[in-house]
Formats: C-alpha cells, structure tokens, sequence
C-alpha cells in the first residue's frame, strides 16, 4: 500500500503537520515580502493566505495540493493606489480583481477556454507581465541603497553591502541548493542580510536594525484588518492588471498536472480552480490581504518531497492562520532592515520579468519578429515602463500597467493579422 504522503485523493489525517508546516515555510518568504513592501500587514497576508488557500480547496473538492498567497503581481498597483486613492480604495480595487477572476471562470464555464487564446495570447500576456516586473524595478533599487521616499535611512555604503549579501546568499541557494534547500532561498536571503546589518552595525556602532516593532508586539494579537472602499478610480485602475495573472493561472495548474500526472484542467476544471483563486482573492480584499495565486515555490516543494495529497496543503492553511494571531510573528517582520529586502527584490523583480519574456519565447522566434506583434510587444512595453497616464474625467486616470495591459488587448483586437502588401 502506498504511503499517505504520495496519495493524490484527499485525506486528512494529523500525521501530516509536519508535511504541512514544512510547505507554509517554502512559502513564508514570499508570502510576506509583499505586505512588507506595499505597507500591507503581514499577519493579515498569512491570515488570508490561510483561509484563501482553504476556500480554493472547498471550491474544487480538495483535489488540487495547491498554496495560493500573495501575489507579486500587484505590488506595484498597490503601492501607487495607496498613495494615490488610500488603503480602503485600493483593497476594493483588490477584491473587484478577484471579482475578475470570477468572471472569468463563469466565461470559461459558458464558452470554453479558446476566447482567452484569442483575446489575450502570448504575445499581450508576456510584455504586460513583463511590465509588471520592470515597473518595480525602481523600488528595489531604492530600498537597496537605503533610500525611503527622499529619506536615506542608513548611509548608502552600509545599505548596499547589506542588500549585495542578501542577494547573494538568494542567488547562490537558487542556483546551487540541493532539495528543500533549494526552494527557499528568500529565507536564507533574510537571515544573511540580517546577520549581516547585525554584524555591520557593531563593528561601525550604529543601530543598522530597529527592534522596536518586536518589542511592542503582543504576543496574541489581532491582524490588523482594514475594511475596502468601493473606488471607481481605483478599481479601473487595478483591474486590468489582473489579466497577467489571470493568465498565469493556467501554466500554475498546467504544473502542478504535471507534477502529480493528474490533468485538473478537466478535473476539477479550470473554472474551478479559477473560481477558487478569485473568491480567495476577494475575500483578502474585503479584510485587508493582498490578492491570492498558487505559489510555484510550493509546487517545486510538492516535487521533491512527493507530498500530492491536497490534505497537506490544510494544514499549511491553519498554520497560517494560527501565526497570523502571534503577534510577535508580524514584530519580528518588521525589524528587517530594509535593504535586505532591497538586495532580495532585485532578483524577484528580474524573475518576475523573465516569466514574461519566458511567455514571449513560446510563440517562436520568427512570430516574434513578425512586425504585427513587434507592435503590439514594443507599445505594451514602453506605455507600462514609461508610466503613460491618460486621465477620462472625474478623478480617474488609466496608467502604468493597467493602461499597456488595456493597450495590449485593443491592440491585438484591431490590428490586422498580416501586413497588407501594397503592389507598385
């Protein structure tokens, strides 16, 4: 009979805490790096990562051993809709994205998935995630070299060499770490570049690391939820950035099928599993969290330990549940200093700009120089990068990513498949 950690069926038992404890930790990393940079709290983001992850496995039947946590895709939404509209708007424009997602899935239950071939293929998904990662790349600069709006919080020299060791102890762990080792490298990022702001701070005799937040945390304590407010500005604005990682959504379950050689395109369904994803994430806009999607650090965990039942993956959702109630959890978090993240971000941003590229790439090379879709990439690429804003009255502006990813659609829509050849 074969072992409970490979079984593919659901089934619950207590022998797999451990199992589950162990995948909340491949995703503690990235899980709370985006609260931390969006100003978001940490301890809502593992609450919501918890109950998210439970409302996807309700959704399809505890047949998929996913995680879904915190998405990188909306840092930069987040952080430019909490300066512009507020915290409550941007988490109303957060749970209309997963709205979205629902939509999406009732589509695809009416007319299949062909449409999303057609009205967004390779060549609009790919510039606009790859927008997503080269937007961001000013705020990891910055917070590599210490800088914080117009603030520099420690001298640059100490912020860089933190932030060049965190990124190094990332690098060399992604690509030389052997097993679990391998799948979380932000972790051990972390505490090389805390050990090292430590270390740095009593050779120079500064404070490099502020121990504060650790001090005034209750050790039970509430996550911090914020209610949303329904922002028509702010909703237009957030929306079109869900199509990249609606998109996403796809290749995460394509994966995990071919992890565990079971195809939930069909079974649950791929309107299932997008349903799940997009009541996980309006659930975490109307408390708070940051938007949910399934975690690729946990399907390569999932890889190496063979642990396919989806049970597993329950009980990584009540450990985070249970954390997100410890209130020195989300203290410890924020004595990090900031340029260990910097360096960290610096790699993620790239990464999440390669996936795009890695999209690009499967349309072929000589699809790509065909001159319609070098349109379409070059348009989509320099309107997101560059930060183009086109106001339409009454406060509302689309911009940024948004506006490239709307550009993208229409573009691909009109313009025509083969360049007309004119004769002389």
């Amino acid at each position: 009979m074969s072992r409970d950690i490979t079984q593919t069926d659901y089934k619950f038992s207590p022998g797999q805490a451990l199992v589950g404890a162990q995948m909340l930790f491949v995703a503690f990393g990235a899980l709370v790096l985006v609260p931390l940079l969006t100003g978001l709290d940490p301890s809502v983001a593992l609450f919501t990562a918890g109950v998210g992850t439970l409302i996807f496995q309700i959704v399809t039947r505890g047949k998929v051993p996913v995680f879904l946590a915190s998405s990188f895709a909306f840092i930069a939404p987040i952080i430019y809709g909490v300066q512009t509209w507020g915290l409550p708007a941007t988490l109303g424009g957060l749970a209309a994205a997963g709205l979205f997602y629902v939509a999406i899935s009732f589509a695809i239950r009416i007319w299949g998935s062909d449409w999303l071939h057609r009205y967004l293929p390779p060549v609009v998904v790919g510039p606009v995630i790859m927008v997503i990662g080269l937007a961001l790349a000013p705020v990891a600069i910055n917070m590599a070299t210490g800088l914080a709006g117009d603030t520099q919080i420690m001298p640059k020299s100490y912020a860089l060499i933190i932030a060049a060791i965190s990124l190094g102890t990332t690098m060399l762990i992604a690509i030389r770490g052997r097993g679990m080792i391998k799948v979380v490298p932000i972790i051990f990022g972390v505490i090389a570049g805390y050990g090292a702001a430590l270390i740095l701070g009593v050779i120079t005799g500064e404070s490099l690391v502020n121990f504060q937040s650790f001090s005034d945390a209750a050790w039970i304590a509430v996550p911090g939820f914020v209610a949303p407010e329904f922002n028509m500005a702010a909703i237009l604005f957030i929306l079109p950035v869900a199509i990249a990682p609606a998109i996403e959504h796809f290749g995460d379950v394509m994966a995990i099928s071919s992890v565990t050689k079971k195809d939930y395109l069909k079974e649950p369904g791929i309107q299932n599993t997008m349903l799940g994803d997009g009541l996980a994430t309006v659930f975490a806009g109307l408390v708070g969290g940051p938007p949910n999607t399934t975690y690729s650090e946990v399907t390569g965990a999932v890889t190496l330990t063979r642990a396919f039942n989806p049970a597993i993956m329950t009980w990584a959702a009540i450990f985070a549940i249970v954390l997100a109630f410890v209130g020195k959890v989300s203290g410890a978090l924020g004595t990090i200093p900031m340029p260990v993240m910097g360096g960290i971000m610096i790699l993620m941003f790239g990464m999440v700009t390669v996936v795009g590229l890695t999209v690009l790439v499967r349309i072929g090379a000589d699809a790509l120089t065909n001159s319609r879709n070098m349109v379409i990439v070059s348009t989509v690429l320099v309107i997101g990068i560059g930060g183009l804003s086109i106001p339409f009255g009454g406060g509302f502006s689309l911009a940024g990513i948004g506006l490239a990813g709307v550009a993208g659609v229409i573009l691909n829509l009109i313009l025509p498949k083969e360049a007309e050849h004119i004769e002389a």
